[in-house]
């Protein structure tokens, strides 16, 4: 009985220890994910942005201007409007990038480097401040909540 309540414990544990990825396995995951999600700025269209958005309209985003959005419809809508200045737009994690998970919920958190061209010929360019909190809904992880900053001047 013992013997059998031991293997059990063993095989518990091996089972846990492979259910969580490890913290290094975390970091690369959503670093790459954060890489994509912002490159899907410079194609200045929101729609290809979708892919990365839970849809559910009582979620909350807050970006640089305004506040904040309910929902990613009124995100979407917004982000036509913003992204449709520019000429160019380049967005880059800095390297202090931390991801952390816990089960189907994982945040991150990073400063970055934006460099763009309007339409106007004048440039963008900006460091600020970026956190997202990304949900795993049937083996798809989804930003559920965002949050841009700027320092002040």
């Amino acid at each position: 009985m013992k013997q059998l309540l031991f293997v059990s414990l063993i095989c518990l544990l091996t089972v846990s220890a492979f259910a969580q990825p490890s913290a290094k396995g975390v970091q690369q995951e959503f670093s790459t994910r954060t890489e994509q999600y912002y490159a899907a700025f410079g194609k200045l269209d929101p729609v290809a942005m979708r892919e990365y958005f839970a849809p559910d309209p009582d979620l909350d985003f807050f970006d640089i201007a305004p506040m904040k959005f309910a929902g990613w419809a009124a995100y979407e809508k917004a982000l036509q409007r913003i992204l449709g200045k520019y000429e160019t737009l380049t967005i880059k994690p800095n390297e202090d990038l931390k991801a952390t998970r816990r089960g189907d919920i994982a945040w991150v958190t990073t400063t970055f480097h934006l460099d763009g061209k309007r339409k106007d010929n004048k440039p963008s360019v900006m460091d600020g401040r970026h956190t997202a909190i990304w949900e795993n809904r049937a083996g798809k992880w989804l930003i559920v909540h965002e949050h841009w900053s700027l320092p002040t001047p």
